[in-house]
C-alpha cells in the first residue's frame, strides 16, 4: 500500500519544469516579475511595470563584484543603444549592497541609466537569482526574453537586444 501511495505522489507531483531559465530556453517569454523599488540616490520608486512599452535591460549588481565592474561597458553600450534607438532604458538593481558604497560604484562605473535597491532582496528572489551579475532582457510587452546568469558578453546583449527589440 506505501508503494502504491509513493507511486501515485510521484505522478500527481511530476509537472514540466516551470522555472524562468527552463520556461526562456524552450522559447517561451514568461511574464517578468515587477515589484515598486526604491530609486538609488533619488526620491522615488520604479518598477519593471513602469517601462512596460519598451525594453528593459534588467540587470542585478553590487560594487563588491568584480563581474559587474568588467560587465559596466556592455551595459553602458546597451543603455547607448536603446536610448538612441527610443527603445527602452537598463535598468540597475543593487543586491545587498549599502547605498554608499553603490553610489560610488555609480560614479566610478559612470553609469548613466536609472538603478534602484532591492530593499529586502524580493525581486531577488522572484528572479531566483543565484549569483552576481546577474542580467534579464525584458521585451516591451513585459516578458522575459532572454536571461544570463554570469558576467554577459557584447555578443550576448547584442543578441538579446536584437530578439527583444524584434
Amino acid at each position: 500500500m506505501a508503494l502504491i501511495g509513493l507511486l501515485a505522489f510521484g505522478l500527481v507531483s511530476r509537472s514540466d519544469d516551470t522555472s524562468l531559465d527552463q520556461a526562456v530556453a524552450r522559447g517561451e517569454r514568461p511574464v517578468a516579475a515587477s515589484r515598486e523599488l526604491p530609486m538609488l540616490g533619488e526620491a522615488g520608486t520604479r518598477s519593471v511595470a513602469d517601462l512596460r512599452g519598451k525594453v528593459v535591460v534588467l540587470n542585478f549588481w553590487a560594487s563588491w563584484c568584480e563581474p559587474c565592474k568588467e560587465e559596466a561597458p556592455v551595459l553602458a553600450a546597451a543603455q547607448q543603444r536603446l536610448q538612441r534607438e527610443g527603445a527602452g532604458t537598463v535598468l540597475g538593481v543593487t543586491w545587498d549592497d549599502s547605498t554608499p558604497d553603490s553610489l560610488k560604484f555609480v560614479a566610478q562605473q559612470s553609469i548613466d541609466y536609472p538603478n534602484v535597491r532591492d530593499v529586502g532582496k524580493k525581486l531577488a528572489r522572484e528572479y531566483a537569482l543565484k549569483g552576481l551579475p546577474e542580467t534579464f532582457v525584458i521585451d516591451a510587452r513585459g516578458r522575459v526574453a532572454a536571461l544570463y546568469r554570469g558576467q554577459i558578453s557584447q555578443r550576448w546583449m547584442d543578441d538579446a537586444l536584437d530578439r527583444a527589440i524584434g
